[in-house]
């Protein structure tokens, strides 16, 4: 059966509108549900545990890096490296789009002290490190890459989804599913009329 699937979009938010966009309309062009800050209702819950409550309800988590390591909480740790960390402890599959060339960014789309900038570069070694990482170059080849990513991704490694519910009634399945419950209910009507293992020494 075809699945639609969720997909958190996670990513520094004011310079990477456009490739924000463009990774929302890849998603949408494959049919699957893109979830990100931009589409969060407003909640009086906090940011942060709204934020885990999406990641814990979507299937992939994709991220993007461009030239910004982000707003950081007190502990001075952004919230894009907070949700990267969730999103690995709660094993979702992750795909990562790292900006191909960092020097050629624009210099108001790019951290401007140093301290920022040495956390960002950790932070992209830290994504490097164990995965298998897309760069990209502009938010046309994102887009491009991120419908290539996620249509491998869904069919190498699908995962719960969505299935609409007319396409989940499927007569043929439905009665599998029949004859392999009326198949357990005749193994334990067996079973509950033989005396458990052991019990002809018991008292």
């Amino acid at each position: 059966m075809d699945k639609r699937y969720q997909v958190f979009v996670s990513s520094t938010f004011a310079d990477l509108q456009e490739e924000r966009q463009a990774v929302m309309q890849a998603l949408l062009s494959l049919d699957h549900f893109p979830a990100g800050m931009e589409l969060f209702p407003a909640s009086d819950e906090d940011q942060w545990a709204l934020i885990k409550g999406v990641i814990d309800d979507s299937d992939y988590y994709v991220l993007v890096i461009g030239g910004r390591y982000g707003s950081t909480t007190e502990d001075g740790i952004s919230y894009t490296e907070m949700e990267f960390d969730y999103a690995r402890l709660r094993k979702k599959p992750v795909l990562a789009f790292i900006h191909q060339n960092p020097g050629l960014i624009p210099a108001g789309k790019t951290d401007l002290s140093d301290k920022a900038q040495a956390k960002l570069e950790t932070f992209r070694k830290k994504v490097e490190d164990g995965r298998h990482v897309k760069y990209w170059s502009g938010a046309d080849d994102l887009r491009a890459k991120v419908i290539q990513s996620i249509s491998a991704e869904t069919k190498r490694n699908p995962q719960e989804g969505w299935i609409r519910a007319s396409r989940s009634a499927d007569p043929a399945l439905l009665e599998s599913l029949r004859k392999e419950i009326d198949a357990l209910r005749g193994e334990l009507a067996i079973i509950s009329l033989e005396a458990p293992s052991g019990s002809e020494n018991s008292f």
